[in-house]
């Protein structure tokens, strides 16, 4: 009978939570269905799209959102060559030591370093954005609810005005998309805000669906190499089919039923 009540507190307890998750939320409305070259089962990343969306991370996000768990040889992924890699990698400047006298040091970044935090901690961080501090952006595409289309609807969000009668908070930004619709990230990204040199349109939109199928990557870099595996599972399993059942066949073709 205890272990009962128990059970039952706690499943009530996990229904409560449950509820008020999904009502914090709820006043956030769905974003809209992207098209994205990777969906489907055939579906690739598109490599210029992803180096423009580099390009993005690079002039306006890198400023206060980190990328730890990507290193700059990985970038390979996304088309860029060896001395292409080697060049970003060395505009970074990296700590690292001790050396013989036991003292820290900066020097350029290597291939197989990992891209550097904006900021030496997240005291300094909270500091330098009005209190909150800045997530980080490697798993971001796929750790929120919608994924890449609500990172999307995130960062165009800022277009409609808030309704008469909102009571927004001081330092924050309106943001239709974002839950409570309060933000302290001001808008990043507008039209013309990184130049284009393949003749792509510079325009907020394009620039916003490019840095998410960037981030997208860095969510799930292996998601070609998992399609891929996929398709040869599935045609082994078609032709293990058609074998057993050559065999079947085979086995009791002179059984009388």
């Amino acid at each position: 009978m205890r272990k009962f009540a128990l059970t039952a507190i706690a499943a009530a307890f996990a229904l409560t939570a449950f509820t008020g998750t999904s009502q914090a939320s709820g006043d956030a409305p769905v974003p809209k269905a992207q098209d994205w070259s990777w969906q489907g089962l055939f579906g690739t990343y598109d490599r210029a799209q992803l180096q423009r969306g580099f390009q993005v991370y690079k002039g306006i996000c890198a400023g206060c959102h980190s990328l730890r768990f990507i290193a700059f040889r990985n970038l390979e992924g996304i088309g860029f060559n060896e001395d292409q890699i080697k060049a970003i990698a060395a505009e970074y400047d990296i700590e690292d030591g001790p050396n013989d006298d036991g003292d820290m040091f900066t020097r350029p970044g290597k291939p197989s370093d990992y891209f550097p935090s904006p900021f030496p901690n997240d005291k300094a961080a909270a500091a330098s954005n009005g209190g909150s501090i800045p997530p980080d952006l490697s798993l971001m595409a796929k750790a929120r609810m919608h994924g890449p289309d609500y990172v999307v609807a995130l960062l165009t969000g800022y277009e409609e005005e808030a309704p008469e009668g909102f009571d927004l908070a001081e330092g924050k930004h309106y943001n239709h998309y974002f839950p409570g619709h309060q933000i302290s990230m001001a808008p990043p990204l507008y039209d013309e805000a990184v130049e284009y040199t393949d003749g792509t349109p510079m325009t907020l939109e394009q620039h916003a669906h490019d840095v998410v199928a960037f981030l997208n990557w860095t969510a799930q870099p292996e998601l070609e190499a998992r399609k891929a595996l996929g398709l040869k599972v599935l045609l082994f399993l078609i032709v293990l089919t058609a074998m057993l059942y050559a065999v079947k066949r085979k086995i009791w073709r002179d059984i009388e039923h």
